[in-house]
Parts: C-alpha cells; structure tokens; sequence
C-alpha cells in the first residue's frame, strides 16, 4: 500500500457546544485523492481548514508526511504550508481584484522568500503556461477574467511553492458546466505531471467520482462512509450516501433502472 501522505485520527473542532467535526478519521496516499462529499454545513470545510490549520482542531491527530501538525508553530507551521496548499470555491473572491495576474501568482514565492524579481517572474510565467493561460493574461486583473480563467490563476497561485499536497474546497461548484469539466481535467493533469496529492471537497457526488478513487461521505460532522468510489456507488450501505446518489441526475434510462434495481436490494 502506498504510503499516508496524510491521516487523520479523531479530530473534533466544537463551535459553541456543537462538534462541527465529530471523531473524524481518514488517510490519503501519496498521488492519490480523497474525495470528501456531503451537504452544505456537513463539516467539510471546517475539517478542511483544520488540516490547514488555519483554525485549531480541539481533539485529535493531523499528520503530514510523518510531522504533528497541530504541534508546529512558527517556522514549523510556515515551512509546512509550503507543502500543503488550497483552492477555494470562489475564484474571484480569493484574488485581490488590485493586483494583476502575475503579481498574484508571485505573491507567494515574495511571502516565502524565495528567488528575486526576475526568477519570480519567470516562475509566474511557467504557472500561466502550466495551467494552460498564455502568457498575455500576466498583466490583467482578476475582474478580467471569466471564471475558469480566474480559476486557473487561483490553481496556479497554489503550485507556486511546488506543493506536495492541495486542498480543493468546492474548488469547482461556482463554474459553468462546460467549464467545470476543463477544471477538473486539468487537475487531472496536473496530479499526474506533479505527482500531487488532493483532498476533494464537493456537494456533488458525481463530481467527487470522477475525481477520488476513494470516498467518505459527511454528515453532521462524521464520516458515515467510506470506501472505494466502486464500493460505494454499487453498493452505498447508509442511507445518506443513498439519499445523495438519489439526486444525482442519470441521462440514460437503463443506468437509472440498473442503480435503482441495486438501490432496492439494499
């Protein structure tokens, strides 16, 4: 079995009496993804942001190649974020609107210390090419951009630093269709050009199995399931995982009969 890039063991984070996150455990393999699903308020984000720490779990375990994330502070903590990056769901909300494409795209290496003005340049440059933008959007600002356009700048913002691992919260479910699918085949390509690792985050079970070999599936701040995408969509066991594939639009008759006959047998 490849190895745990990242694990999870009985995280909670409580929010005034209530466990947002409640005894959450997972693993994700290197150059794998994880595809984490469920409904607005499930706790997905929140677990999220606890594995980037950019909140502080209250119980729990977070590791990342090896090291106690909830134990790094200071330079620890700064030099893990290096490695570990996110994609948010709105990409014109997490650019500055001030600032153009390739000062955006430098913004982190500048953070980091790393290379002077010229190799950060050049560096923005390779991102725009990497994720599939020429090199004419370096000096647009992000009210320019159509959304995927801006998505892909905010996808190349988080490679800046060579990242092994990203977090994509709902990093597509404010794109057009047709757009979403160019996104996720991108993301596609880019785990495999850079041998990254992803947590998926989505509201939308098809999209998280088209993404992740393996699934859990959230509610009220649990995992309720998890398993193969195989496992899960031939044979889902909880009755929330049902409810979920139930809403999931099919377009040919015989593969809606099929799932619901295999539903039914349940």
């Amino acid at each position: 079995m490849t190895e745990a890039l990242l694990t999870v063991d009985g995280l909670v984070k409580e929010f005034g009496g209530v466990r947002a996150v409640d005894d959450v455990s997972l693993a994700i393999p290197r150059g794998e993804t994880y595809g984490l699903v469920g409904e607005s308020g499930s706790g997905k984000s929140t677990l999220a942001r606890c594995v980037l720490r950019l909140i502080d779990a209250d119980e729990g375990e977070i590791r990342f190649d090896g090291e106690d994330v909830r134990a790094l502070h200071g330079s620890g903590l700064r030099d893990m974020r290096r490695h570990v990056q996110v994609v948010f769901q709105d990409p014109h909300g997490s650019l500055n609107p001030r600032k153009s494409v390739a000062a955006i795209l430098e913004a982190p290496l500048a953070a980091h210390g790393v290379g002077d003005r010229d190799s950060r340049r050049a560096r923005s440059e390779e991102l725009l090419d990497l994720v599939g933008l020429s090199s004419h959007f370096a000096e647009r600002k992000p009210g320019e951009l159509s959304g995927g356009q801006a998505q892909r700048v905010a996808i190349g913002r988080a490679l800046a630093l060579a990242p092994e691992f990203v977090v994509l919260d709902e990093a597509v479910s404010a794109l057009d269709v047709s757009i979403r699918a160019q996104i996720l085949n991108l993301l596609k390509a880019l785990q495999d050009e850079l041998g990254l690792t992803y947590l998926f985050i989505s509201h939308d079970l098809a999209t998280v199995r088209y993404m992740a070999p393996t699934v859990g599936v959230m509610q009220r701040g649990r995992i309720v399931e998890s398993g193969s995408r195989e496992e899960l969509f031939l044979s889902p066991q909880h009755e929330y995982t049902r409810a979920l594939m139930a809403a999931i639009p099919v377009i040919d008759p015989a593969v809606e009969r099929a799932r619901v006959d295999a539903t039914q047998r349940i």
